[in-house]
């Protein structure tokens, strides 16, 4: 048996502006945690380069770690840092509407499991830093 091949000429392609993800606020944040995939990933191949720099010896770490103070890159790390928790925050929401969590019969609210995982994240974020700065002094 022979499949029969539909005529491509006779498809149906609907149009769509490049601008789609601008007419929609829910769109636009869409994109914008896909965007910030993309910072995240660039501020990881900074820090590689920051790891690399460091089998170079101590005075090509200190002259990277230099031009890392530089206003510019101050700026990038905030914009990743601001990507980051946009992205964490978008995440724990998510999850609370995939996983479905139940006490007995009882369903807990997904406004609820977002706020337990924030929760959390804080708790565990306060625990490194105060383990970061006694282990520093």
């Amino acid at each position: 048996m022979s499949a029969v091949q539909p005529d491509k000429s006779k498809l149906y392609h609907r149009q769509v502006p490049a601008t789609w993800w601008l007419k929609k606020w829910t769109y636009f944040l869409f994109m914008l945690r896909e965007l910030s995939s993309l910072f995240i990933a660039l501020f990881l191949v900074l820090y590689l380069v920051q790891l690399y720099q460091l089998t170079n010896g101590p005075q090509a770490y200190v002259a990277f770690a230099h031009k890392l103070s530089s206003p510019g890159w101050l700026l990038f790390h905030l914009v990743v840092l601001l990507f980051a928790l946009y992205h964490s925050f978008t995440w724990f929401q998510s999850t609370a509407g995939i996983l479905v969590l139940r006490i007995g019969d009882r369903v807990i609210p997904r406004d609820i499991v977002t706020v337990l995982n924030i929760g959390a994240w804080g708790l565990i974020s306060l625990v490194i830093l105060v383990l970061f700065l006694a282990l520093k002094g």
